[in-house]
C-alpha cells in the first residue's frame, strides 16, 4: 500500500545549454553581497568561474569568494566557510561546483547564524535549523548527488572518524539551480563514472524497500534503464550531449525526494561507504561501488521478489525455467559486469582500505532501519570482509 506523504520541493532549476540566463533572473531577487563558493579550481581552468563572475558584476554584486572545496567536505572547511560568510554578511551563497559543493553551501547557509555548533546540532543530533537561513543557489558543473534540487549535506569529521549526512527541510533546499550538461563535459572520467554510480546508488536505496506495487518503483525503474543506456555512450565520448544531459536529468530525480514517497528506503549502502570515506577520503561514488555488489548479495534472501523484479525489469533477465533466486542473482551479475565495464572501483582494496582498519570502520558505520535486514555489527563486518 502506497504510504501517506506530503512532498514540495521550491527549488528552480534552469535546464539546458542557456541554462546560465537563468541565473540574471535569479539573482535580482537577493541583496548586494554574494559568497561564491567552489571548489578546487577547475572552474577557472574551463572558463566557468569567468562566466558566472561576469554575471554577477552584470547585476551589481559584491563578491566574496570562498575556494577550495574538497571532495569531502570537512568540519575545518565548514568553520572557515562560516567566517567567510559573516565577514561577508553574505545575502546569498551561490555554489559553482559539483555535489560535494553545494553539499557544503547548504551547511554554511544553516550555520552562519547558529549560536552552537553545527556538527553538533545538525550532524549528531540531526536538529533543524531555528537561526535565520542564507539562501543558496547553485550551478552544477558534475552530477551525482542530486545536491542541487535536495536538503542533503554530508560532512565529514575527521577527528571523530565520522560522516555524516543531514537531510535538511525545504527552507534549505537551493532556492535556483543552473543546470547545463555542456558544464559536465571537462570533469575527469573518474569522477564522471564516479557521478553516475552515485546516481544509481541513490535510485537503488530508495527502490530496494518494501515490495509493494508501487509507483515509485516504475519510475525508478525507468531511469535506471535510462541511466545504464546514456552512462555507456558517455564513457566512450564523454562530449554526446543527449548523454550526459540525460545523465544530469536522472541525477537531479533520483534524490529530490519524489521517488522515495511511499518508500520506506534503505541507505545503507551510502552508511558503509561513507564509514569507509571517513578513514580514506577516498571518492564518493568510489566507495559505493565497492561495497554495494557484497552488500546486495548479502541481503537479497530477505528480498528476494524486489531483487527478482529489478533484474527482469531492469537488467532485462528471462526468468523463464528459474527460481525467484536464480533470477534475482542473475540480475545482480548483470549489474557487475556493467559496472565492471564502465571501470568502477569493485572492492575496498583498490581504495587503498587495507583490513587493519575493518573495526574502525564497522564502529563508524551508521545503522538504518528501512531496507530489507536491519543489520548489526557482525552483519556489517561480513559485508565489509566481502569488499576487501
Amino acid at each position: 500500500m502506497l504510504g501517506n506523504f506530503t512532498y514540495c520541493n521550491p527549488t528552480k532549476l534552469y535546464f539546458g545549454k542557456d541554462a546560465l540566463d537563468g541565473l540574471k533572473e535569479e539573482l535580482p531577487k537577493y541583496g548586494k553581497n554574494v559568497l561564491l563558493v567552489y571548489g578546487g579550481g577547475s572552474i577557472k581552468k574551463n572558463g566557468i568561474y569567468d562566466q558566472v563572475v561576469a554575471i554577477l558584476k552584470a547585476c551589481g554584486k559584491e563578491i566574496f569568494e570562498d575556494g577550495g572545496v574538497m571532495p569531502n567536505p570537512t568540519t575545518e572547511k565548514l568553520a572557515e566557510g562560516v567566517a567567510r560568510a559573516r565577514a561577508a554578511k553574505a545575502d546569498l551563497i551561490l555554489a559553482v561546483g559539483g555535489g560535494s559543493t553545494c553539499d557544503y553551501a547548504k551547511a554554511v547557509s544553516v550555520s552562519v547564524h547558529c549560536d552552537d555548533d553545527p556538527w553538533e546540532k545538525y550532524f549528531i543530533r540531526f536538529e533543524e535549523p531555528t537561526c535565520p537561513i542564507v539562501p543558496v543557489g547553485c550551478v552544477l558543473t558534475m552530477v551525482g548527488t542530486g545536491s542541487e534540487m535536495n536538503g542533503g549535506s554530508v560532512i565529514t569529521n575527521h577527528a571523530q572518524k565520522l560522516k555524516i549526512g543531514h537531510v535538511f527541510g525545504e527552507e534549505v533546499l537551493p532556492k535556483f539551480a543552473v543546470l547545463n550538461p555542456e558544464f559536465t563535459f571537462t570533469v575527469p572520467r573518474y569522477q564522471m563514472i564516479s557521478g553516475i554510480y552515485d546516481i544509481m546508488s541513490h535510485i537503488l536505496e530508495q527502490y530496494f524497500s518494501g515490495e509493494d506495487d508501487n509507483t515509485s518503483d516504475y519510475i525508478m525503474e525507468g531511469l535506471l534503464r535510462s541511466l545504464i543506456h546514456s552512462a555507456e555512450i558517455a564513457v566512450q565520448n564523454p562530449a554526446d550531449y543527449e548523454a550526459r544531459s540525460n545523465i544530469m536529468w536522472t541525477a537531479t530525480w533520483a534524490l529530490n525526494t519524489l521517488v522515495a514517497k511511499g518508500k520506506d528506503t534503505d541507505w545503507m549502502v551510502h552508511m558503509l561507504g561513507q564509514a569507509v570515506a571517513a578513514y580514506t577520503d577516498a571518492t564518493h561514488g568510489m566507495t559505493l561501488s565497492a561495497v554495494s555488489m557484497p552488500y546486495y548479495r548479502y541481503i537479497l534472501p530477505y528480498g528476494v521478489q524486489k531483487f527478482a523484479r529489478y533484474a527482469v525489469n531492469v537488467w532485462n533477465v528471462d526468468p523463464a525455467g528459474k527460481t525467484p533466486a536464480q533470477t534475482a542473482y542473475e540480475g545482480l551479475s548483470a549489474m557487475e559486469a556493467w559496472m565492471k565495464k564502465l571501470g568502477l572501483v569493485m572492492n575496498l582494496t583498490d581504495l587503498g582500505t587495507s583490513p587493519d582498519l575493518l573495526e574502525g570502520i564497522v564502529k563508524s558505520t551508521l545503522v538504518m532501519d528501512g531496507g530489507y535486514k536491519v543489520m548489526d555489527e557482525n552483519d556489517i563486518r561480513a559485508v565489509l570482509k566481502a569488499s576487501f
